[in-house]
């Protein structure tokens, strides 16, 4: 959150920093800060961050925001025109009344949320890669499955002002101007709900959590809550965040020292996720919910390897079209640092490429096996990583080698040999300080997901190295 230009400290009394406007409207609205906290610019991890001035127990709580201060489509001055045309604003992000109400609330000089959002001057500090440029994201970015997420958001969003939020500013010309509420401007509003939102966890029913999930209920939509959002994320957090039917309270979740930063989190987020949806990461090393993706394409890619043929292609593609219905093609298998965390989808995929001719044939008439043949604790043992090593010669080959090709997908493949092994150049990188250092804010933030990936993949290739 780093402001371009910082805006002049209090003279004499006379002028507020955006930061100080803010915390005595927090006043007004009736917020109420623990006095064991403060928010500031110095001492945290970005441009804003809250420090404990003392030590803090776990389950104290850090602040209390009042329903009425969060802002959404609820509580906007525009409420109930967009509860009037609801039906008219259905985009594909499902936050075209929230970004509605942005877009009237942060052009309003008599905004009730002026000062929190006077935070964020015209939101220069959101360097998501949305907004680099398309060559540096492919350059930086390549093989980490960013790129791909960006191309879809930006032709969402252009797609979603063109047909939607446009015709209904146009109708509405006493409150938005498409001078003033631009596609530019949507665009950053949808970055700034991107990294600054909240979304509320549907209420559980106790004797009903099974039907409700079968209800498909819909999430409730994203709020802002200032305050909140001015915390730092950290998958190894020490607060949390509570809903109540009155207010919304942070809560400290273990013991803080004082002088610490108190740390919210964002849920379990690989540091693709963390950059994509909120323009930072976490270092690669100490961010424990860290994945790598390998594309289904890429076992299709080994198995046609191995083809001698006509018979064996034949084989090997009717094979690929039962898994492409029993998944998608553009299936992934996720890998955590502690195995596969789509164990269940990946057993499938590897039991059915190294099926026998018989044994296909035998499966096809069956039309699959038994849900019940083999457990999900077993499965779930047998792709950790303690039990990789174990399985079947033929699997591990599998995913040995779609692992090779998925590190061979990074962006400017770089590979060395040092003392006779064969070196990569971004473990060279990290390793490095002086180079480390040299690097530009993006560059090493694309670092971080990039050998946080390999380095998970580098790790299933020893575990299932023949």
């Amino acid at each position: 959150m780093a402001t371009e230009a910082k805006r002049h400290k209090v003279d004499d009394g006379l002028e507020l920093s955006p930061l100080q406007n803010f915390l005595q409207w927090c006043h007004r609205v009736g917020l109420v800060l623990s006095n064991k906290v403060c928010v500031s610019k110095e001492g945290t991890v970005a441009e804003y961050g809250m420090l404990a001035k003392g030590d803090i127990e776990e389950g104290e709580v850090l602040f209390t925001i009042p329903r009425s201060a969060l802002l959404h489509q609820g509580t906007t001055k525009v409420s109930a025109l967009l509860e009037k045309e609801r039906s008219s604003l259905d985009g594909s992000s499902g936050w075209v009344p929230l970004l509605l109400a942005l877009l009237y609330e942060y052009t309003s000089p008599q905004s009730h949320w002026k000062p929190y959002l006077s935070l964020w001057t015209n939101f220069k500090t959101l360097d998501h890669p949305m907004f680099w440029s398309k060559e540096e994201r492919d350059r930086l970015l390549t093989g980490t499955g960013i790129p791909e997420a960006v191309d879809t958001d930006l032709a969402n969003i252009q797609k979603e002002y063109t047909d939607v939020v446009l015709p209904f500013i146009k109708k509405h010309p006493d409150l938005w101007d498409p001078n003033t509420h631009t596609m530019e401007l949507y665009t950053l509003l949808v970055a700034f709900v991107m990294a600054y939102s909240f979304q509320e966890p549907q209420a559980e029913d106790d004797d009903d959590e099974e039907d409700e999930e079968d209800d498909g209920k819909a999430p409730n939509p994203p709020m802002m809550v200032p305050m909140a959002d001015m915390l730092n994320h950290v998958s190894n957090h020490n607060a949390n965040l509570e809903f109540t039917p009155d207010s919304l309270k942070m809560v400290c979740v273990r013991p803080i020292h004082k002088g610490e930063e108190v740390f919210n989190t964002y849920g379990q987020m690989a540091n693709w996720q963390l950059l994509h949806m909120y323009g930072f990461t976490e270092s690669y090393h100490s961010n424990s919910n860290d994945t790598a993706d390998i594309p289904i394409t890429n076992l299709y890619k080994v198995v046609t390897q191995d083809i001698q043929s006509d018979l064996d292609r034949q084989l090997v593609e009717e094979k690929w079209e039962m898994l492409c219905q029993i998944m998608q093609e553009k299936a992934t298998f996720v890998f955590g640092k502690q195995g596969c965390l789509t164990d269940t989808e990946l057993h499938t995929a590897l039991k059915v490429l190294c099926m026998s001719k018989e044994e296909f044939s035998e499966f096809k008439d069956d039309e699959g096996w038994e849900e019940d043949e083999e457990d999900d604790e077993k499965i779930s043992h047998a792709f950790s990583n303690d039990g990789v090593p174990g399985l079947k010669a033929s699997w591990r080959r599998l995913i040995h080698e779609a692992a090779r090709l998925t590190v061979r997908s990074y962006s400017e493949e770089k590979e060395k040999k040092k003392e006779g092994e064969v070196v990569d150049s971004d473990q060279t990188l990290v390793e490095d300080q002086a180079a480390l250092a040299g690097l530009s804010s993006r560059q090493q933030r694309a670092l971080q997901v990039r050998w946080g990936q390999k380095s998970i993949l580098y790790r299933l290739m020893v575990l299932t190295k023949s």
